[in-house]
């Protein structure tokens, strides 16, 4: 079995890489964030690859690829701290995917050009959290158990502030909208955590070689940091729980598309990984860089937020360990106190 990217996600990956090195720098990704902001013409770059119907078929203005390379895109996107919408563009998209065909007709190609964004709520409360509600076309909102589309016209938005400047966010409320079943938003919603896992493995990634590339460089006594067990075993815990979090999140990615019946379980257990490692390698990060990582100068703090507010998306940690065990026939463990 080979557990390689073949010809054409290696070529996804690098062009992702060097285009969000060389158009999200860390001048631009804190000018951005300073002003709560997107670019739109950065916007406009991206949609000129395709990126936003990379997982759309083809009849809808989409490339036909699959989650594998959904996922790509959502790491590399989370590696550069990118502000854009394209997260909550693409989960919309993977939400309405699994709907009628009157509704991927109506919406998938505006979502696949991203001229007529989506937006959806990674909540399951009526009073739903929706990262970039504010300039989409259309929002998949929960129901109980269903979802439902609606308008932008039609709902209530509230920007609201959290502690990730690189995206934005608003609570939403609707009173009416076009039904999604239980079942669309279950599979839909599968898939969408793979999506955030990647983006929290991206996350997770930059800040390990952040830190590694400081310890390498920084001196004390005489001696590279990284030199002392206390930097370079925090440096090794980086490392594994990263690597962890890319291996269950791949695993997740490649059976959304061919063992659909292994998706719940697997997409919990790269959720809650992802979750955590996103967490614990950045604030490890922190403590690598010391003094000067706790400043707002330094670019580290980014990468802390994204992680702290993207890891709540789609469910806690806490939340995905319960629903793992209970899909294995295990007792949930004890909510901490």
């Amino acid at each position: 079995m080979d557990f390689g990217f073949n010809d054409e996600q290696q070529e996804i990956q690098r062009t992702a890489r060097e285009f969000l090195s060389a158009r999200f720098t860390p001048g631009k990704i804190r000018e951005l964030a300073e002003s709560r902001t997107y670019d739109d013409a950065l916007w406009k770059e991206i949609c000129d690859l395709g990126w936003p119907g990379i997982a759309i078929g083809e009849e809808h203005g989409g490339q036909g690829l699959g989650m594998v390379e959904l996922v790509i895109l959502c790491e590399e996107l989370g590696y550069a701290c990118a502000p854009s919408p394209f997260l909550s563009n693409a989960a919309a998209g993977v939400f309405i995917d699994a709907g009628s065909d009157e509704q991927r007709e109506r919406w998938l190609p505006g979502i696949s050009s991203g001229e007529g964004l989506g937006a959806a709520a990674f909540t399951p409360d009526e009073d739903a959290l929706v990262p970039d509600a504010e300039g989409a076309a259309v929002l998949v909102l929960p129901r109980g158990d269903d979802g439902v589309l609606v308008e932008r016209a039609a709902a209530d938005v509230k920007p609201i502030e959290l502690i990730d400047p690189t995206r934005s966010y608003a609570r939403v409320e609707a009173s009416d909208g076009d039904l999604l079943s239980e079942a669309c938003v279950r599979r839909g919603g599968d898939r969408v955590m793979v999506a955030v896992a990647a983006e929290l493995t991206g996350v997770a990634q930059r800040a390990m070689e952040m830190a590694v590339d400081y310890a390498k460089e920084r001196e004390q006594f005489g001696r590279p940091i990284g030199s002392y067990q206390a930097v370079s075993h925090r440096c090794a815990q980086m490392l594994f729980d990263t690597e962890e979090a890319r291996s269950l999140t791949y695993y997740a990615g490649w059976a959304a598309d061919a063992e659909p019946e292994s998706l719940p379980l697997a997409a919990s257990m790269a959720k809650a990984r992802a979750s955590d490692a996103a967490w614990r390698v950045t604030t490890s990060a922190l403590q690598v860089f010391g003094g000067i990582g706790f400043t707002w100068e330094h670019d580290l703090h980014f990468l802390i937020k994204r992680a702290r507010a993207t890891g709540q998306l789609m469910g806690s940690s806490h939340q995905h360990r319960d629903r793992v065990a209970g899909l294995v026939g295990l007792e949930a463990e004890p909510v901490p106190t």
